[in-house]
């Protein structure tokens, strides 16, 4: 016989996020004096504790906090190179452009397989450890056939959730024929591609693709069999969001600058039975002193809301969904609940995906034990690290309880 537990308790939790409002109050499903069962790498049970089922084990949370683990739908960590230095020069006023990838483009073309994959397992390990259980990653650093085509190889060691990113920005060698470089996205670099990747994504954004370029490349992706997602209006107002919501992106990713119309739009878009959801990266604004989203206005209006981190060497070197979530609390309007909620539920609509982001039957058991009594402590205490544990499909995956 094995000596594995086929079920645990989590027991003596202070409150439980659930994300779902039928099992605890408001937004996010919170229940007080809680227990949580886990079985066969699933939530078999959560309520509170008084009415939890018995289990072949039992582990004692003590008086903490539980949430879903962190869904993070935006990251680029497979690349090579340092651009510290790129900081340092914002940081004394210097402007940011997406020009500075192609600095981490040349890094990554030069760098070995067993270089990448290094970084992007230690990056993962890092998020991992700050209480990301998904993480998406794109490629986006290679622009050409095989070096984007061995990015998304090293992508797909790490995660499920990989994206063809050869769209970043126009590669140099097609400074002076852009047109030229999108008929190699979408033609021999998306056929080497697209085998390794789920989605397609396009830099809607000027230094990078015009609507015609962004829409021709999703359009080729979504032919291919990949799912489309959209960076845009980042750096101004722009094409972005309204391309995303045309062609049914899952997300439009930045969104920091918004006009009415584009609020409308993705409120509208919220609605639909695949919304495009509106994915806030707060880091990367506090990392190029750009203003922030409005996140107030697009809750208000009904617009679905997810934070990521964006971690990438450029804009915004951070892996923390929880410094996310204290600056979105702090500087862009959502409420605490609103922020953890858009860090695990809405992560997890921008991925399409229903078995995370919450604590509820059925969901994988993905979660993360906080050391405090609530999920406010995310952004009550910023900066302050928190995570006791990580359980990864009903394993644990860092840290002890």
């Amino acid at each position: 016989m094995s000596d594995v537990p086929v079920s645990i308790l989590i027991d003596d939790i202070a409150t439980l996020v659930t994300n779902d409002p039928a099992l605890g109050e408001g937004r996010v499903g919170a229940v007080e004096d809680a227990a949580l069962v886990v079985e066969g790498g699933e939530v078999a049970w959560a309520g509170p504790r008084g009415r939890a089922p018995a289990a072949d084990a039992r582990v004692d949370a003590a008086g903490r906090c539980v949430i879903p683990g962190f869904v993070d739908s935006h990251s680029h960590i497979v690349f090579a190179g340092d651009r510290s230095r790129e900081f340092a020069a914002r940081m004394s006023g210097t402007p940011y452009s997406a020009g500075g990838i192609r600095t981490t483009v040349a890094a990554t073309r030069a760098a070995s397989d067993a270089d990448l994959l290094a970084r992007a397992r230690g990056l993962a390990a890092e998020a991992r450890a700050q209480g990301t259980t998904t993480l998406e990653v794109k490629s986006g650093y290679g622009l050409t056939v095989a070096d984007e085509a061995r990015s998304l190889e090293v992508a797909g060691r790490v995660t499920d959730e990989v994206t063809f990113l050869g769209a970043h920005v126009v590669a140099p060698e097609y400074a002076d024929d852009p047109q030229g470089y999108v008929d190699l996205v979408t033609g021999p670099m998306l056929d080497a591609c697209a085998p390794h990747a789920r989605w397609i994504d396009v830099f809607c954004e000027r230094g990078a693709f015009d609507e015609q370029a962004s829409r021709r490349v999703l359009e080729a992706g979504v032919r291919r069999g990949l799912l489309p997602r959209v960076h845009g209006n980042q750096l101004g107002e722009g094409p972005g969001v309204r391309l995303a919501v045309e062609v049914g992106a899952a997300s439009v990713d930045h969104c920091t600058y918004l006009s009415a119309e584009d609020v409308d739009a993705l409120a509208q878009a919220a609605g639909r039975p695949e919304p495009t959801v509106a994915t806030l990266l707060p880091g990367v604004d506090f990392s190029t002193r750009q203003s922030y989203p409005d996140a107030r206005a697009l809750i208000d209006a009904g617009a679905l809301v997810a934070l990521a981190s964006d971690c990438n060497p450029g804009s915004c070197f951070t892996s923390s969904l929880a410094f996310c979530i204290a600056v979105a609390v702090r500087d862009m309007g959502m409420t605490p609940d609103e922020a953890v909620w858009a860090a695990t539920a809405g992560g997890a609509l921008a991925l399409r995906r229903t078995d995370v982001g919450r604590l509820s039957p059925g969901a994988r058991a993905d979660l993360v034990l906080l050391d405090a009594p609530n999920h406010l402590y995310l952004a009550y205490r910023p900066g302050v690290p928190q995570v006791a544990a990580v359980w990864k499909d009903g394993v644990l995956a860092h840290g002890r309880p």
